[in-house]
């Protein structure tokens, strides 16, 4: 154990004797998730259909850090069995993985089905069931067939008749069992990570191709949503939504407060005011200030994609429960004049005009953009309850990214116990979150990051042609946490 850990330890120590018992209630579910690139190797077994991804870095190795790919990753299409022996051991309610579309129906569309694809999922969603453990599945989480790429994407409207079609086989085949379901991972990450050079498709089109696409997640997203209600709903009797990524911004100063509430809108408001808002639509001040934007650089015709009437109608109120991915907070800042900005969700935006920092007082993690500020998710809480009006709140995402494979990861183990309060004082509230999936179950491939970082709780030899997964000290915690029903964790003896 270094200095630093025993400080943190000292800490956390200091934290359980000014803490009461806290308990959650008995219908709060802990879970885990992975996403099927991420994990899943088996690229090219069998029939499977190429993914983006696959095209990506195999013709572009060096996008990714060290040329790192997911062509065996966690080798969990075939170690898929021990998989669920982890969810097991961590005492999991509930687990989210995801479906990969290119391996369920190889040309991306339904005119054939893997029957070694649909085998796959099968046989993972009856394993955890027979574990007790309620699967929770994304239909899409970034991998998407490169057939229909090819086809222009998520840029391409039709993309949301084909994401139906294909939202309509998952539905038929597992149906029956699952009952949570996500139809898409991060529609912020699609678009404006997809197309500022940060992920596949790996397109620069921030000005024209990013807002295309978020228009396109909102239909496909609503599509399958009405599809669900309409034809699955009145046998299976699930819940449906999309996970959304939302960091929590707060101005630097009071004279920023405008400007952040802008920057909130931006971020969090176009890939969920169309569907969680009353009135439905983009939010109207960012609408209105990239249409203004659009404008002075020559274009005729609004950034933001105009929703027919029918458009809005059909999007409205898709959803029966909000998925919120959250890890961090930022403060933000009006740019100063001449200042360089970075264009992106953690460091800034050209486009506002804004710069994003840390708080001094906020503990910096393994990377400069991750700070911890676990009041920031009680304060998101709030805000989406008091925005939108939403009824359930199930925080899909939540984890520390670490840069060393050191299984004393008592950072992370801090990260969860602080988040886990948060979100305790938020239930106190009156605020109805039921539950909370760690991402993630076990070190992956983390997208252009490669292996160079993880979130898991258990660490994975990616040397080692068994992948040998091992528990850190996070998931001897959370097992006592999924158990005891306490984020104090030596209330709940890890260490007796």
């Amino acid at each position: 154990m270094s200095y630093l850990d025993v400080i943190v330890f000292c800490i956390l120590i200091s934290a359980k004797c000014c803490s009461q018992d806290v308990v959650f209630p008995s219908w709060f579910k802990f879970g885990a998730a992975s996403a099927a690139y991420q994990i899943e190797g088996g690229w090219n077994a069998s029939d499977k259909g190429e993914s983006m991804w696959d095209k990506l870095l195999h013709t572009q190795p060096r996008v990714a850090a060290d040329g790192a790919n997911g062509d065996v990753a966690c080798d969990s299409y075939h170690l898929w069995r021990r998989d669920i022996e982890m969810c097991v051991e961590l005492g999991l309610e509930l687990y989210r993985f995801s479906i990969s579309w290119p391996r369920l129906l190889p040309s991306g569309f339904p005119n054939h089905i893997s029957e070694d694809g649909k085998n796959y999922y099968n046989n993972l969603i009856n394993g955890l069931l027979e574990k007790g453990i309620e699967p929770v599945v994304t239909l899409y989480h970034f991998d998407l067939p490169q057939s229909l790429q090819d086809l222009g994407g998520w840029a391409n409207p039709l993309i949301a008749d084909w994401f139906a079609d294909y939202a309509r086989v998952v539905f038929t085949l597992y149906g029956d069992r699952v009952k949570t379901w996500l139809t898409l991972n991060e529609p912020f990450g699609i678009c404006d990570v997809g197309y500022n050079l940060q992920q596949a498709p790996y397109l620069n089109d921030t000005e024209v191709g990013r807002y295309l696409c978020n228009k396109n997640t909102m239909l496909a997203h609503a599509k399958a949503w009405r599809l669900y209600q309409e034809e699955f709903k009145p046998r299976y009797h699930g819940k449906v939504s999309l996970s959304t990524l939302f960091i929590w911004y707060e101005p630097l100063t009071p004279d920023d407060k405008e400007v952040t509430e802008l920057t909130i809108e931006h971020w969090e408001g176009r890939y969920a005011h169309p569907i969680f808002s009353k009135e439905g639509g983009w939010p109207p001040r960012i609408q209105q200030f990239l249409d203004n934007a659009a404008k002075k650089e020559g274009y005729h015709r609004p950034r933001l994609p105009t929703f027919t009437a029918e458009e809005i109608e059909l999007v409205r109120g898709t959803y029966d429960f909000y998925g919120l991915n959250h890890y961090t907070t930022r403060k933000v800042r009006k740019a100063k004049f001449g200042e360089e900005i970075e264009s992106w969700p953690f460091y800034g935006s050209k486009e506002l005009g804004i710069v994003l920092e840390n708080d001094r007082s906020w503990p910096l993690g393994s990377v400069d953009w991750f700070a911890m500020y676990p009041e920031g998710l009680w304060k998101q809480l709030h805000w989406l309850k008091d925005t939108y009006g939403v009824q359930e709140i199930l925080i899909t995402e939540n984890g520390y990214v670490n840069v060393d494979d050191d299984l004393n990861d008592w950072k992370r183990m801090k990260y969860i116990r602080d988040n886990l309060e948060q979100i305790q004082y938020a239930i106190e509230d009156g605020i109805n979150v039921t539950g909370y999936i760690h991402w993630t179950l076990m070190d992956n491939f983390e997208w252009l990051a490669g292996y160079k970082v993880n979130f898991g709780l258990y660490a994975v030899n990616f040397t080692d042609p068994e992948r040998k997964r091992t528990p850190r000290e996070s998931a001897r915690y959370y097992s006592k946490v999924t158990r005891g029903r306490s984020y104090d964790y030596l209330h709940v003896g890890l260490y007796e």
